[in-house]
């Protein structure tokens, strides 16, 4: 049952649709409505710009932080990666945006950091070097997330390595119509790096 609680309020704390709120409250733009429509950091970068896109970024990633600190502190007989996938699920289907959300790579690295910090700073460095190599910042998440199952194991944490493998899949899954872009060459290509 506590499992269940704490499932839910992570969901709910990974429900809150960053993007949406920065871009109403501040801009009032609906970032939907606005490049690829998406509820992410990378679609309020493009939309919004440079200050709106960190400040989107820090709050998904906390998305994933908060609920898995909130395992460790208060519930310490609790798995906090498995609390942690459910803000993952949130941010992809948010309550709160009609269960439209993001992509889920800043949230997963919020859970990572969570629980690694050691592994988020690699990935953190694994995602500017591949955004540098390929300047697409889709592939760049893709192989991030690769990186992050290999790290894993290269740690022989079978919790981390269960969890790694469920995030990938999911940062995969939700850039497929990126790489069918990046197969036609029709996927836009960052300018700034």
């Amino acid at each position: 049952m506590e499992y269940v609680t704490y499932a839910i309020i992570a969901y709910l704390i990974g429900s809150i649709p960053s993007a949406l709120i920065i871009g109403k409250l501040f801009y009032k733009i609906d970032v939907r409505e606005h490049g690829s429509g998406n509820l992410g950091a990378t679609n309020t970068f493009r939309v919004l710009g440079v200050k709106a896109g960190l400040v989107v970024t820090v709050l998904d990633i906390l998305k994933g932080t908060i609920p898995v600190l909130i395992v460790i502190v208060l519930a310490s007989n609790l798995e906090p990666l498995i609390v942690g996938a459910f803000a993952v699920i949130g941010h992809i289907y948010p309550i709160f945006a009609k269960f439209k959300g993001g992509k889920a790579v800043a949230t997963s690295g919020g859970v990572l950091l969570g629980v690694s910090p050691l592994l988020f700073i690699i990935l953190v460095i694994s995602f500017f070097v591949f955004l540098k190599l390929f300047k697409y910042v889709s592939l760049a998440s893709i192989l991030t997330g690769v990186t992050a199952v290999i790290t894993s194991l290269i740690m022989q944490d079978l919790g981390l390595i269960i969890v790694t493998v469920f995030l990938a899949s999911f940062v995969i899954y939700r850039h497929t119509d990126n790489i069918k872009r990046i197969k036609n060459k029709t996927e836009p290509k960052i300018t700034w790096f």
